[in-house]
């Protein structure tokens, strides 16, 4: 069959090494010519953001991070910004701090050099997320791009074997997605595959030995490629899923997607042969489905969605806000009653798909 599609590769500096992240960030901040840094870390991430950033001039630290970037904190951050005349952001953090920094670029368009500390992969994507009123809003602009990333597996070392299957799930998911998004092609296609075969392998190896540095940097790897393929597709019905239950009931980002993944893939890949072979091979088993469940079960990962704060009297409001934004490219048509059972599932964590 001949090929016809049409690829978008978006443009960024990446730099990957381990305990060079400092070394780097000096690099790129000089590159750059900037002369106004403001570093955004979260509490947590503040011992980190000293060290990567000993080598460099800091205008401000800014620590508004906040899961799923609530307007408010947004608007102080662009306050923070403006008031010292910021000419760079510096983001070391994961897919909080990354989106804190997005929504200052979306309006001022100062540029982005991200560190991720987790597996995220905001950092590789030109979307952005704010959530208002309980509803999360997901819009694209190269605006938010970074324009480097820094990527050291020593600054991934603290992050706990939970969190870190959480995370990488999450990164799966948008290896999953890049299969069937609105702008799949045979290009992402390939990136996600590899993106599920590096965190396949690294995963496991994190979850046996947090301190296993080969292990988290399979993992970055496979981040970064799941993050690259998920920015060319789009957002499939997986995220579209996730971001109304992050935004409007404030669950966990990494659980969540944890979560809700093996239903989508169980519902879509029969619809999606093609795909589903694709990520069989990648996964080492005999089909996608069986490959997921097999990870899942050694990582110990996020079953219930009950377990992060979904209560089931949500699930048809969660059905109402789901639906309109179904991608019309999905393998499958879905129904209110499908996301209805979807959710019913993923809630209690039962019927897992086998």
């Amino acid at each position: 069959m001949a090929m016809d599609f049409h690829h978008v590769t978006l443009g960024q500096r990446v730099l990957f090494g381990a305990g060079r992240a400092a070394e780097n960030v000096a690099g790129e901040v000089s590159r750059l010519g900037a002369t106004r840094v403001m570093v955004v870390a979260s509490p947590a991430e503040e011992t980190v953001a000293q060290q990567v950033c000993r080598d460099i001039d800091v205008a401000v630290f800014h620590d508004g991070v906040a899961p799923h970037v609530p307007v408010e904190r947004a608007e102080a951050a662009r306050k923070a910004a403006a008031e010292h005349a910021i000419d760079l952001i510096v983001s070391i953090g994961g897919g909080s701090t990354t989106g804190l920094a997005k929504a200052v670029a979306l309006t001022s368009g100062i540029p982005i050099v991200a560190v991720p500390t987790t597996y995220a992969g905001s950092e590789a994507t030109n979307v952005w997320g704010l959530t208002e009123a309980s509803r999360k809003t997901t819009g694209v602009d190269t605006a938010v791009l970074p324009v480097s990333v820094v990527y050291d597996a020593q600054l991934t070392l603290s992050l706990p074997a939970e969190l870190s299957v959480a995370s990488g799930l999450n990164a799966l998911a948008h290896c999953v997605d890049s299969m069937w998004a609105p702008r799949a092609d045979p290009i992402n296609r390939a990136l996600g595959a590899e993106g599920i075969r590096a965190l396949t392998e690294g995963l496991p190896t994190i979850q046996a030995d947090p301190s296993n540095l080969e292990g988290r940097e399979q993992a970055l790897y496979g981040a970064y490629l799941s993050a690259v393929a998920f920015a060319s597709a789009g957002s499939g019905l997986h995220h579209k899923i996730c971001h109304v239950l992050g935004g409007a009931y404030d669950l966990p980002h990494a659980q969540t997607h944890a979560t809700v993944l093996p239903y989508v893939l169980a519902f879509n890949a029969p619809a999606a042969p093609d795909a589903e072979r694709r990520m069989a091979a990648a996964f080492g088993a005999d089909t996608a489905v069986a490959g997921l469940n097999a990870l899942r079960a050694e990582l110990n990962a996020p079953r219930a969605l009950k377990d992060y704060g979904f209560d089931e009297s949500n699930i048809d409001e969660a059905v109402e806000l789901v639906l309109p934004v179904v991608p019309p490219s999905n393998p499958r048509s879905v129904s209110a009653d499908d996301l209805r059972d979807l959710l019913r599932s993923a809630h209690a964590g039962d019927n897992f798909p086998s």
